[in-house]
């Protein structure tokens, strides 16, 4: 079987089950938890001579929680967890992260809360093809994760508040694994302010063979902006030669998650805008590539374009100010009236009297955090980055909401 219908199996997993449940597998189920840490048979429910007497640890500040270590071949099915303190400053500084067969660096390094879509405002109710919420209140995920020789994950509490309560089952199934499955990785950072005129980096660089998977991406728009529209930007994707150039593009940032002409809350399977509020500027949306699989055989990199738009009077009025913009297109109404400012030698003054009024896109800068998801033939990442300290991950009474 080729990598890449191995990895695909994987993802179809809940659907082959619900057409063949009747079908015996080879597999034994385990489950990690306070009241069985080693997932050890007849090992359960120990303490308190059975009677819920372990269902919940505490993380101090500052201290870490091994959530579980497993020795031989499986696959991890689902994560299921809730925590005691669900504000959103917390859900960015606790860490959690998850390696494959003993290796020295993390395939998972990311802040809890956004690993399982929370990544603005908040624990909120949703469901997608990977991760829920039933009531806002636990974190779940169904990514199918294989591994060959163990596993560990651990979650440590970065912030300086002690965690009083977490409650988790990690549930695996012990079983021989295709020598061809890929591993999953999943990444975090962000950039506060992007620079302007260069594309934001929801995967950085990656190399081997695997598959993008999909991203999680929360931005705050800089104020500056006033009520102009961020999400002009494309979603392009690099895949193994791609130099200058990707082989694949999109058309605008909402247009990417599912929508168009702006977006507004909305949750569906493999596309969803959790957060969209004009008021607050704080926008998130996901977006999944089941359907529509991106495989890659030596490399890949996905950036988002950092470009906004607004009527041209407004957009000049803002550089008038100072606000830092560089200014793209001019649509004035179809094809035949669209004006590529780039292009043009020498360019259109657009701040002119004689300037054409329509929709003026334009370079800007906002604050930008991505959690990306991939799988890779490689248990660690070709180019591991540090998850960046938990100063840098809540700063900004902006993003964090007490």
């Amino acid at each position: 079987m080729k990598p890449r219908h191995a990895v695909w199996l994987f993802l179809l997993a809940p659907t082959l089950c619900a057409q063949s449940l009747y079908d015996y597998r080879d597999q034994s189920p385990r489950w990690i938890s306070p009241e069985n840490r080693t997932a050890a048979p007849g090992r359960g429910a120990l303490e308190n001579r059975g009677a819920k007497g372990h269902a919940f640890d505490s993380i101090a500040a500052g201290q870490s929680l091994e959530l579980g270590r497993i020795d031989g071949a499986g696959v991890i099915r689902r994560i299921w967890m809730t925590i005691s303190d669900r504000s959103p400053r917390m859900l960015r500084a606790l860490r959690l992260e998850i390696f494959w067969d003993d290796a020295k660096t993390p395939a998972v390094s990311v802040p809890l809360g956004d690993f399982f879509g929370a990544n603005l405002d908040g624990l909120k109710p949703f469901e997608n093809a990977l991760f829920s919420s039933p009531e806002g209140r636990s974190f779940n995920s169904i990514v199918p994760m294989p591994f060959r020789h163990g596993a560990r994950l651990v979650l440590s509490n970065d912030s300086p508040v002690d965690l009083a309560a977490v409650f988790y089952d990690v549930d695996y199934t012990r079983e021989k694994v295709a020598e061809d499955a890929l591993y999953f990785h999943a990444d975090w950072h962000r950039q506060n302010p992007t620079t302007l005129g260069e594309d934001f980096r929801i995967l950085p660089p990656v190399k081997g063979r695997g598959r993008y998977l999909g991203a999680s991406i929360a931005v705050i728009t800089n104020s500056a902006y006033r009520d102009t529209w961020w999400g002009e930007g494309e979603v392009r994707i690099f895949l193994d030669g791609d130099r200058d150039h990707p082989t694949l593009v999109g058309t605008g940032t909402e247009d990417y998650a599912g929508s168009g002409y702006g977006l507004a809350p909305y949750i569906q399977r493999n596309q969803g805008a959790p957060v969209a509020d004009l008021k607050t500027g704080h926008w998130s949306f996901y977006r999944f590539h089941l359907p529509d699989p991106v495989y890659f055989s030596n490399a890949c990199e996905v950036r988002l374009q950092q470009i906004g738009g607004g009527p041209r009077a407004k957009v000049v009025a803002l550089m008038k100010a100072g606000v830092p913009i560089k200014p793209v297109t001019l649509d004035r109404g179809g094809r035949a009236h669209f004006i590529k400012l780039l292009d043009n030698e020498p360019m259109l003054k657009i701040d002119g009297a004689k300037a054409p009024d329509g929709w003026l896109n334009f370079y800007r800068s906002d604050d930008v955090a991505a959690t990306v998801y991939y799988y890779l033939d490689r248990p660690e990442s070709s180019s591991p980055t540090p998850l960046a300290p938990e100063a840098q991950r809540v700063s900004d009474a902006s993003t964090v909401v007490p």
